[in-house]
């Protein structure tokens, strides 16, 4: 009775990604003319209230003429705390996602996803719901040569049903999810970065020679891709040995565009931000074709509030997630602007009280802007 009840919910979810991938229809938007762009702001939980309010801060210094003419509109969205999320049993609560689709692109704190349980994470329920299909992460180490961009495929792999598994007595069982459509658009994606941005290296990197449907598609859906760019090359690497490649300094620089799965992704791009000072120093934008999400890439840092600390958060990375936020809604120039405060900036904080405070930055940045 229980495999039979476990084969039924397997055939629903097999039913619910087919019907997924069937009924997708892709709404582009172009923000070379686009009139009014709407900009949601979601706090977060943890430390996540301390960093928005810098970037909030400096995100109305640098577009503050286009907010006054009503060229940018900026809406701040409550009820996404975890207090709410939990009081209500919903990952992302219905009202909340509904302020959130009348927005064209969000720039959201982090938000805190329990343990255990069945209460599915913030941020893979809002990268299914807007279709965020790519999450892109920039490392960058001019003084090694290193210039890293993570095409991480975004709502698929082990986390599109990662609340969804089966239990048994005695075993779970979880589900990894590769569609040709999902891997086509992302490899799409990450080559036409390469071409338009002059890049001549794309890597592949999965676990194909275990995960031979799953990461096996994703391969080969990636090399028929490929075949529409003879000028780039592609390598194919296991992601065991990629994450030894990134610490080699013998090749890690040879590197331009990395193409991987999604729980991969995950992974790599928080070693690679470590490389490069910290996962506190880069910043992640999820897009899709309608909406994009822009976001720190660490968590909400509980452990930094408990011990009194939550003033002394780094915003660095989500004002590095601004950056991609303002260079996705064609603003270059607002995005340069705040590129070389932050690298001009000679305050420091370090996370703890022998640095500065997260305001105290953002007051030398605002003024460096």
């Amino acid at each position: 009775m229980l495999i039979e009840q476990a084969c039924e919910s397997f055939k629903t979810l097999l039913c619910q990604q087919l019907e997924r991938v069937n009924n997708y229809k892709a709404q582009h938007v172009d923000y070379t003319t686009k009139e009014v762009v709407t900009i949601g702001i979601i706090d977060g939980d943890g430390i996540g209230p301390i960093i928005m309010e810098a970037a909030k801060r400096v995100l109305y210094e640098l577009v503050k003429d286009e907010i006054n003419s009503g060229k940018i509109v900026i809406k701040v969205i409550d009820g996404l705390t975890i207090e709410n999320r939990l009081a209500l049993n919903e990952p992302v609560p219905k009202s909340v996602l509904e302020e959130i689709k009348s927005c064209d692109v969000l720039l959201k704190g982090p938000t805190t996803t329990p343990m255990g349980g069945k209460m599915e994470s913030a941020n893979v329920t809002l990268r299914r719901e807007l279709d965020l299909y790519a999450n892109v992460r920039p490392v960058q180490i001019p003084q090694e040569g290193i210039d890293w961009i993570f095409y991480r495929e975004n709502t698929e792999g082990e986390y599109v049903l990662g609340s969804r598994g089966i239990e048994l007595p005695g075993l779970a069982m979880d589900f990894k999810v590769t569609t040709d459509f999902g891997t086509k658009r992302i490899a799409r994606a990450a080559f036409e970065y390469a071409k338009n941005n002059g890049k001549n290296r794309v890597s592949i990197v999965t676990k194909a020679n275990i995960m031979k449907k799953t990461d096996g598609k994703f391969t080969a859906v990636c090399h028929e891709v490929a075949k529409d760019y003879p000028d780039i090359e592609v390598d194919d690497w296991y992601i065991d040995i990629m994450t030894a490649n990134l610490v080699n300094p013998a090749i890690r620089n040879q590197f331009q565009v990395v193409l991987l799965p999604n729980l991969y992704g995950d992974i790599i791009t928080d070693e690679a931000a470590q490389i490069q000072g910290g996962v506190g120093t880069a910043g992640s934008a999820n897009i899709g074709d309608r909406y994009a999400m822009f976001e720190a890439i660490h968590g909400s840092a509980p452990r930094m509030i408990q011990e009194g600390l939550g003033d002394y958060a780094n915003p660095a990375s989500i004002l590095k997630a601004l950056v991609l936020l303002l260079q996705h809604i064609c603003r270059p120039a607002a995005a340069e602007r705040l590129l070389k405060a932050m690298d001009s900036c000679r305050v420091a904080v370090t996370g703890d009280r022998d640095g500065a405070t997260c305001k105290e930055y953002a007051d030398a940045l605002i003024s460096l802007i």
